[in-house]
């Protein structure tokens, strides 16, 4: 098994081995306070705790649109933070957001196992987010671009905040991999919300990235 791993300071403990050992880890008390680790498949993955500019301001503007729009529903969304495991795909790791509809939740398609207690969402939401970083280029737009699909998640929403190579897509889920929305004038729609969306970028007067994304 590789191990990959971008933060010195967090050592994986040689009982970590599997999906489940490092399942088990990374939900105990003896897991570092705002660590970041992912299973990918027989991988493991660690991101660095904090984020450049961009990509916070990034996320910040988009989960703050979803959350009020998810608010108005009956779903339930997570912010980043939040652990995310499929056990049939081998995959456990925190999105930058995620929803899942009541009626997902009614099925037993994404389930909350202990309740308000819950450290961990297990199954398929509808939806997850990833704002590529520097250190998560090849895991978000290839590791989990494949895994996510392969979990059932109807929309995986692909945000690159890198002022070189700013983009917005939402992949919907195809018959053999995720699809990329074809965008009406920078317009997406979204089938999960039901919505079009936009994201935009500009600079401020001090040269820093100012994000919105739009919605109609």
């Amino acid at each position: 098994m590789r191990k990959i791993v971008f933060a010195e300071h967090l050592t994986f403990p040689d009982s970590v081995q599997d999906l489940q050992t490092f399942r088990d880890w990374v939900k105990a008390d003896v897991f570092p306070e705002k660590a970041r680790a992912s299973y990918l498949d027989g991988e493991f993955w660690v991101d660095l705790p904090m984020e450049r500019a961009a990509h916070n301001l990034c996320k910040t503007a988009i989960t703050t649109v979803l959350c009020a729009i998810v608010d108005a529903t009956s779903g339930t969304k997570f912010s980043d933070g939040m652990l995310l495991s499929n056990i049939s795909v081998g995959l456990s790791t925190q999105p930058d957001f995620m929803y899942i509809a009541e009626g997902s939740m009614e099925a037993g398609v994404a389930t909350l196992l202990r309740g308000d207690d819950s450290l961990e969402v297990v199954g398929s939401p509808d939806m997850t987010l990833e704002v590529v970083s520097p250190t998560s280029v090849d895991k978000d737009t290839v590791q989990l671009r494949r895994l996510y699909w392969e979990a059932g998640v109807k929309e995986y929403w692909l945000v690159d905040s890198r002022p070189a190579s700013f983009s917005f897509d939402i992949l919907r889920t195809g018959p053999s991999k995720f699809m990329a929305t074809r965008k009406q004038q920078g317009w997406i729609k979204s089938r999960v919300f039901g919505r079009e969306f936009r994201l935009t970028k500009t600079m401020t007067k001090l040269g820093i990235s100012s994000f919105k994304l739009h919605v109609r």
